[in-house]
């Protein structure tokens, strides 16, 4: 047996040596028994023939001649048709090996010759024919980052990943979503070719009294008459499934290519995790169970070495389960058979329906092995943000080659008069004057005054401008301007859109209440940290360090000035009240 290597990117003399040896090694073929050709093309690299001469081949002898019908022939082509390379290129980053096998026979006809793709070559995902469903209602809407929204996390990756048929499940009190969708992705000037956004808003039906979704699954369901005419209307094959409240980078094409590898009918993208939405898989990667949120002994049984995966987090003990991301592709006619027919009457699909798909379905796995954080509560939706002030950041918004898209705002600059900043993120549009932040998130358009000092706070600004002349009108008459007046000092806060903190105010919540409710006054607490309600005035001289609101009134009396307490709201700690509930039960 002999081998021959040919570096076709090689030109001049070199290139007209190896056409000359293979016009050689073609003239001697009908000398030689029937010659077994391996030709092997790396799509995106340096492109290769490996040719193996071996006389012990079987033969397929293939009929080259003019006129010869030949089945699934094709001239050579190096580079290959656009569509074909940016579609590899689109799954694989470029690095796809296909392999095609050439037959040369004594009778070949000398003026051309032709290559037969082997049947084996490796199946790859289309991105045209995915169509992706982001999950929502009101918190995909909220700010994240200073400028963006939640749900530009999902639909970046979508048009990172090269899915650009999107629709967006809205459920009630959506407008601020929708007005983002459109803004950013309906009227910003993004080309979606063939694909497009839509947002299917819930509804409330007469005949319908629970209108509203009902579940995950409930909420494609009640459309899934306008998505199976468009699945059918664009020739969709898969259904991925995604979620309008995490934070991560993804291709969805790998996760869509691996579910097209193992021709599952439903693959499931999951993390190392504590304790919620447990997956168990075989060493193929089938799933054999799922669980949302098992207790006691279910949860034992859910319990794995996650010491095989390559995570940053080395501690397996804290996080011994494989748990869902929320994140699906689903097989299209596996989805609408599920929906439709088989469990028409369920609702939600982690606690529903993928409990029961694993044991009549080919439900696979697939590890996802970078930053996710699910920030669907209040806690893990401030640590997520306040991780983004980091200087290395696990999460990255200015990684070139996977941008993130939000509204463009034009704003002007932010303009800063003396301040202090250390491990802050600061927004377009801001007007900051002789102010310390330190690892905090600003958002658009705040408005933070002399003196004030905020520390681990998540401003999340404001959509409107109060000019100079406005603010100082509201001053003259008591009222409170949009954003945080003098000598104000905050710590462990968010502070939610358009909120007007006056001046002279101290939160801080240092006795370390964990949960409080004061709507009225502005504010709850949740998980220790307080937050300010949108739209929300908090007076001037209010202290939130106790569970508390205290109101000062400041009087000058004979040139001294003092401070009086006029109101006083206590919020005993949940653990005194339910042992005095207990008593009195």
């Amino acid at each position: 047996m002999a081998s021959i290597m040919f570096i076709p990117k090689a030109k001049g003399k070199i290139g007209m040596l190896m056409m000359v040896g293979c016009v050689a090694l073609y003239r001697i073929a009908p000398f030689l028994p029937t010659i077994y050709c391996k030709v092997c093309l790396v799509v995106g690299g340096d492109m290769q023939f490996a040719l193996a001469l071996d006389a012990n081949s079987g033969p397929h002898p293939i009929r080259s001649c003019e006129g010869g019908g030949i089945d699934r022939s094709e001239r050579l082509s190096i580079r290959g048709s656009k569509q074909e390379k940016a579609l590899r290129n689109r799954c694989f980053g470029g690095r796809v090996a296909a392999t095609t096998q050439c037959i040369l026979t004594s009778d070949a006809c000398p003026e051309t010759l032709h290559f037969q793709t082997q049947s084996s070559r490796k199946s790859y995902a289309d991105a045209n024919r995915v169509s992706a469903i982001i999950l929502g209602g009101a918190t995909p809407a909220v700010p994240v980052g200073g400028c963006y929204r939640l749900i530009d996390i999902p639909m970046s990756n979508c048009f990172n990943s090269g899915i650009n048929k999107i629709f967006v499940m809205s459920q009630f009190n959506s407008t601020s979503l929708n007005r983002h969708i459109h803004r950013t992705y309906l009227g910003g000037g993004i080309n979606f070719a063939d694909g497009s956004v839509q947002v299917l808003a819930a509804t409330q039906m007469p005949e319908e009294p629970a209108g509203w979704f009902q579940g995950t699954a409930d909420s494609i369901r009640k459309f899934i008459w306008v998505l199976e005419d468009y699945y059918s209307h664009k020739s969709i094959e898969h259904i991925v499934i995604l979620s309008g409240d995490q934070l991560y980078p993804m291709n969805y094409m790998e996760l869509v290519q691996k579910h097209v590898e193992d021709n599952a009918d439903i693959t499931i993208s999951c993390v190392r995790a504590s304790n919620n939405g447990l997956v168990k898989f075989d060493h193929t990667g089938r799933v054999l169970q799922f669980f949302e949120k098992p207790k006691g002994a279910d949860l034992i049984s859910m319990r794995v070495d996650t010491n095989f995966l390559s995570y940053a987090i080395a501690d397996a003990q804290k996080y011994p389960y494989i748990a869902s991301m929320g994140i699906y592709v689903f097989k299209k006619d596996a989805l609408l058979d599920l929906l439709k027919s088989k469990y028409a009457q369920l609702h939600d699909f982690e606690s529903e329906i993928l409990p029961r798909a694993v044991v009549d379905h080919s439900v696979q796995a697939c590890i996802f092995m970078g930053y996710w954080e699910d920030v669907g509560t209040i806690k893990s939706f401030f640590d997520a943000n306040l991780a983004l002030t980091e200087q290395l950041s696990k999460f990255d918004f200015y990684d070139p080659k996977i941008p993130f898209f939000t509204a463009p705002w034009y704003l002007p600059p932010t303009q800063l008069d003396k301040c202090k900043f250390k491990d802050a993120s600061i927004s377009d549009g801001c007007l900051l004057r002789e102010c310390s932040i330190e690892h905090s998130v600003i958002g658009v358009c705040s408005r933070v005054s002399y003196g004030c000092e905020l520390n681990d706070c998540v401003m999340m600004g404001a959509d409107i401008y109060e000019t100079e002349e406005e603010t100082s009108k509201l001053l003259l008459a008591g009222k409170v301007p949009v954003g945080i007046g003098r000598n104000t000092k905050i710590r462990n806060c968010i502070i939610d859109i358009n909120a007007r903190i006056g001046k002279n105010v101290v939160i801080t919540n240092s006795k370390g209440f964990q949960e409080a409710d004061h709507p009225e006054e502005g504010y709850y607490i949740r998980s220790g940290i307080v937050v300010i309600l949108k739209n929300a005035t908090i007076k001037d001289g209010s202290v939130i360090q106790t569970g508390c609101v205290c109101v000062y009134k400041t009087r000058t009396y004979n040139g001294i000035t003092s401070m009086d307490r006029v109101t006083l709201v206590w919020e005993e700690p949940l653990a005194r009240k339910s042992s005095v509930r207990a008593q009195d039960a």
